[in-house]
């Protein structure tokens, strides 16, 4: 069957229905620009496929997770590359920082505090990125999850670079406005007790 006409989120669908053929789409679909963004990050060819492949895994298995309301199909797929590509460094580096000996000095792990902070802080981008107008949310997560450059996104999306370049600027400080507020709403002011 000829899936080309459907869209990413119905692709997804039927990968968590166990559709073979959906996955092998989105595959088609994204698989260069999955390449391309965990190339920019492990800085190594065959990390980078193995970072695609552990992605294109976890989509397959974990299909039924995805919120359509939360991100666009694309970009829930590019952030899953991007952890496992993440993962893939820091596994590379505890591998090379071992000692010859097998005796393995203990690895500094990020604190909860820390992963609570970063999940916040995404979650906060996530929540921003959502109330911009689909064009520019479009052009900011492509630029930042795809890689693509601001030539490259004019191309795939058919529009003038010049428009590619106000829709970003126009989207980014709309962004970091929307973050400024939300970030000083959450600030406590000098009166409230800390008790």
């Amino acid at each position: 069957m000829n899936l080309a006409h459907l869209s990413d989120e119905a692709l997804l669908a039927l990968c968590e229905r166990g559709d073979e053929d959906a996955l092998g789409e989105l595959y088609d679909r994204h698989g260069g620009v999955a390449y391309g963004l965990a190339l920019r990050i492990v800085r190594n060819e065959a990390l980078a496929e193995d970072a695609v492949q552990e992605a294109f895994l976890t989509v397959w298995r974990t299909a039924a997770r995805f919120v359509p309301e939360q991100a666009a199909a694309s970009t829930w797929l590019l952030t899953i590359v991007h952890r496992r590509a993440v993962d893939l460094v820091r596994r590379e580096e505890r591998r090379r920082s071992e000692p010859l000996n097998g005796v393995a000095e203990p690895v500094a792990q990020e604190s909860a505090e820390d992963i609570a902070w970063l999940r916040f802080e995404r979650e906060r981008v996530q929540e921003a990125l959502r109330q911009l107008p689909d064009e520019q949310r479009e052009a900011i997560e492509l630029a930042y999850y795809g890689g693509f450059t601001q030539t490259e996104l004019a191309e795939r999306l058919g529009q003038p670079v010049g428009t590619i370049k106000s829709r970003m600027f126009v989207g980014l400080r709309r962004l970091r406005d929307l973050l400024d507020v939300e970030a000083k709403e959450q600030r406590w002011s000098p009166r409230q007790s800390t008790s």
